[in-house]
């Protein structure tokens, strides 16, 4: 069974990858949707719906 994505786990790899690419400005959305998306937390979230 697959445990939850947590908001932390999200934050951090989405700071990760913002600071990654150059900490560009005004871009959080894309990053914390990518961290979602490569943690697989919206099929997560998906499922349990």
């Amino acid at each position: 069974m697959d445990m939850p994505v947590t908001e932390e786990q999200v934050r951090t790899l989405a700071f990760y990858l913002w600071e990654k690419e150059g900490s560009p400005e005004g871009r959080s959305q894309e990053y914390w949707a990518k961290a979602r998306q490569q943690l697989g937390a919206d099929r997560t979230l998906a499922e349990s719906d």
